[in-house]
């Protein structure tokens, strides 16, 4: 039976390569050009589970999607890291010294800014999607345009690399999580990464506490990331990842936080691949 994956962006996009990597029955793909389409993707039945960036080691973590993800009790149900190699292609002929305007997803440019100081003149423009841009590029022929995107994509939209690798930090990793509606159980002894949300009382050593009590379990806290509570001024939910080596550890934890907490919830307990 095949698997329906939904991937913000199109094929030749990071998402994209994350399918090709982490899944290895047969899948399709359903191309959406934001996470919200992808959630609504995901909601409605259109695909069966979904790939989305969650953090990256040179631009820290995409918040949005965790409260995404939270907002529509969506399940985390695995990761999976890539490696980014951000690439500068445009239309076949043309040199740097031709470049007008750059376009890419922000979080592409970002990446890429030690490279595009070198190039004051050249104006950056944030799009949607790194292969997308690149595909337009090539139907609409657009010259003195370049795209930032993967080699995947100038391979699949015939462009040329213009200059290769110039993300600013070479070890440049993107974190992907794998979310469902529904939770897949795995069984415990292979469960050691779990992400969490939680909401505190207002008062002194609150958060301090909690985190006592990670320590204490034996968790070790990879992220923690404050959001506002939009409706609550001055009130605030924590995202957290954290890893473990046993089960029950984590087990005794969330027992704790359930006293703790104001409020505690389980995005996901899945296994860790980081490398």
């Amino acid at each position: 039976m095949t698997t329906k994956i939904a991937i913000q962006g199109i094929k030749g996009s990071f998402h994209h390569q994350v399918v090709k990597e982490y899944f290895a029955e047969n899948v399709t793909i359903d191309e959406c050009l934001s996470f919200e389409e992808l959630i609504d993707s995901l909601l409605s039945g259109k695909s069966d589970q979904a790939v989305m960036a969650i953090e990256n080691s040179i631009a820290g973590p995409i918040i949005p999607n965790y409260a995404l993800i939270d907002k529509h009790n969506l399940h985390i149900i695995g990761e999976h890291y890539l490696s980014i190699h951000q690439n500068l292609m445009a239309l076949k002929g043309q040199k740097i010294e031709d470049i007008k305007e750059v376009h890419s997803h922000p979080m592409a440019i970002l990446q890429c800014m030690d490279f595009l100081k070198q190039y004051p003149n050249i104006k950056l423009v944030e799009d949607k999607d790194t292969a997308e841009t690149a595909r337009r590029i090539q139907e609409k022929q657009l010259t003195g345009i370049a795209a930032i995107a993967s080699k995947t994509a100038s391979e699949m939209y015939h462009l040329e690399i213009l200059a290769p690798e110039i993300q600013t930090i070479k070890n440049n990793m993107t974190r992907f999580v794998i979310i469902k509606k529904q939770n897949s159980f795995l069984p415990e002894s292979e469960i050691n990464r779990a992400s969490i949300k939680f909401e505190l009382d207002h008062k002194r050593g609150s958060l301090a506490a909690v985190l006592n009590v990670m320590s204490d379990c034996k968790l070790n806290l990879t992220k923690i990331q404050s959001l506002p509570k939009i409706e609550t001024p001055w009130k605030y939910s924590f995202f957290v990842d954290v890893t473990f080596e046993k089960y029950e550890d984590f087990a005794k934890a969330k027992s704790l936080l359930n006293i703790m907490a104001e409020y505690l919830k389980v995005l996901g307990e899945y296994k860790n691949t980081k490398p």
